[in-house]
């Protein structure tokens, strides 16, 4: 392998998470930072760490020279740009191979085919993939909007071309909302992602988000099978699983080999990720995008898969070949991520970033805590609210779930508001127990099942 060291152009608990895998291969970590992260713990366990701005993420973590600069700099050979942030934009991974540095991840041009949602669905039909009824491509005004939504029947989903994250996303019900709601879409895609492009999908009822785990090393493509994200409040994912449970066998084999045939097509390198949404009541699934980065909820799958997918990642983008096979791919038991965010879950997801006070993470075989906390951190206001995850795992979905009560019974976070009172509840909620969910599941849940009253906090153990 030819990276000996990396630039982590990120922060946060993927940071960490980064350099523990780097360091795991012998790599020298630099870690770029903002003003606002001086103090974080990816800051304390790199090799080096570099200021490349203000708090602000445009003058900092987007800044695509200043983050060349600290490479150039610190003499590294690579950048990993982790999630979010610059992980999706051909332009910064165009500008690490031209400043003569590899970019841990899929080129440039893959980033942007693939980026471009209307792109992207183009790419899954000519590799046999099953697409949403919909617009095919981008609308190129209201009015062609209104003869595609009254084609396919409402309700329907506008889409920012250029989008994810839940961004530039509407559910419109008749032709007057939908007049309402475009141009809304259209700002808020523009602000986003610098492109105000749009498209409209059929809304599946009673889907279930499921997304398949890909890698390739330009040559050789694998799956990593399944993962389960229905859970979303505001469409962000807020628990994932591996595998999904009630997926039926032929078509979690039909599934897997979709995308695994979409990453043939356009010779993908890296870790990525294909999402569909499956209609339970028809067995069917429809493609919705790729993601060309690492997930955040990759955990669950390397805990039923044993594969670290982050040195996996460092493994291709230095040269090498895969180092497994689809046949060494043999997922055991199931696994649950929780996301932890610093936001109070009874005061409507306030944003609540402060001080840690104590803080005690829960140990045993089968439980992980990714996290960028330690006890006297002051958590920022600037960013992401995630905290951490805390993943679990089991030899059934059952022994998972007790497993995965007790964990997060013992996971105390003093100093400041986080939703491990909302996972606590949804642990012992009976729907959740038996996958009786899909994606509109968790909102109707938080209003009518969800609040102090009859949340109750297990004593610890």
């Amino acid at each position: 392998m030819t990276i000996s060291s990396v630039l982590i152009a990120n922060r946060g608990e993927i940071a960490v998470r980064i350099i523990k895998a780097a360091k795991a291969l012998g790599i020298r970590t630099v870690q770029v930072h903002s003003a606002a992260d001086a103090d974080m713990l990816a800051v304390r366990l790199a090799d080096e760490a570099i200021n490349i701005g203000p708090p602000a993420p445009k003058k900092s973590y987007l800044n695509i020279e200043a983050v060349i600069a600290a490479a150039k700099a610190a003499n590294v050979d690579a950048v990993h740009p982790g999630y979010g942030f610059l992980s999706e934009n051909g332009d910064f991974a165009d500008a690490v191979a031209a400043a003569g540095l590899t970019f841990i991840g899929p080129s440039g041009d893959a980033i942007r085919l693939l980026g471009d949602k209307v792109a992207a669905r183009e790419v899954a039909k000519r590799a046999g993939v099953p697409t949403v009824p919909g617009s095919g491509g981008r609308i190129s005004d209201l009015a062609e909007a209104h003869e595609i939504a009254e084609r396919i029947g409402f309700p329907v989903m506008i889409k920012a071309a250029a989008g994810g994250g839940g961004r530039g996303i509407r559910i419109v019900e008749s032709l007057a909302d939908l007049d309402k709601q475009f141009p809304l879409a259209a700002a808020e895609a523009l602000a986003a992602f610098g492109d105000g492009g749009l498209y409209i999908e059929k809304v599946i009822s009673r889907a279930r988000h499921v997304e398949v785990q890909i890698f390739g090393d330009g040559e050789n493509f694998i799956h990593l099978h399944e993962r389960e994200c229905s859970l979303q409040r505001r469409r962000q994912k807020v628990w994932e699983e591996a595998p999904s449970l009630l997926l039926p066998q032929i078509v979690r084999q039909k599934l897997c080999e979709s995308a695994v045939a979409l990453a043939r097509e356009v010779g993908y390198k890296g870790a990525g990720t294909v999402e569909y949404l499956y209609d339970e009541d028809s067995s069917e699934f429809y493609f919705i995008e790729v993601n060309t980065r690492i997930q955040v909820e990759h955990p669950v799958t390397e805990m039923i898969t044993g594969v670290d997918l982050v040195q996996e990642m460092f493994r291709a983008a230095g040269g090498a070949p895969l180092s497994v096979t689809q046949d060494d791919i043999r997922p055991r038991g199931h696994a649950i991520e929780c996301r932890i965010n610093a936001e109070d879950p009874f005061k409507g997801f306030a944003p609540a970033p402060g001080l840690v006070g104590r803080l005690v993470v829960p140990e045993g075989d089968g439980i992980r805590f990714d996290t960028m906390l330690y006890e006297g951190y002051t958590v920022p206001p600037f960013y992401d609210s995630l905290l951490g995850k805390l993943i679990v795992w089991g030899e059934t979905r059952g022994e998972c779930l007790i497993r995965l009560g007790r964990a997060l019974d013992n996971l105390v976070i003093e100093g400041l508001a986080t939703t491990i009172p909302l996972h606590q509840a949804l642990v012992r909620s009976s729907a959740v127990q038996i996958a009786a969910f899909h994606t509109r599941f968790l909102e109707g849940w938080l209003e009518t099942e969800f609040s102090p009253k009859n949340h109750i906090r297990s004593e610890v153990a």
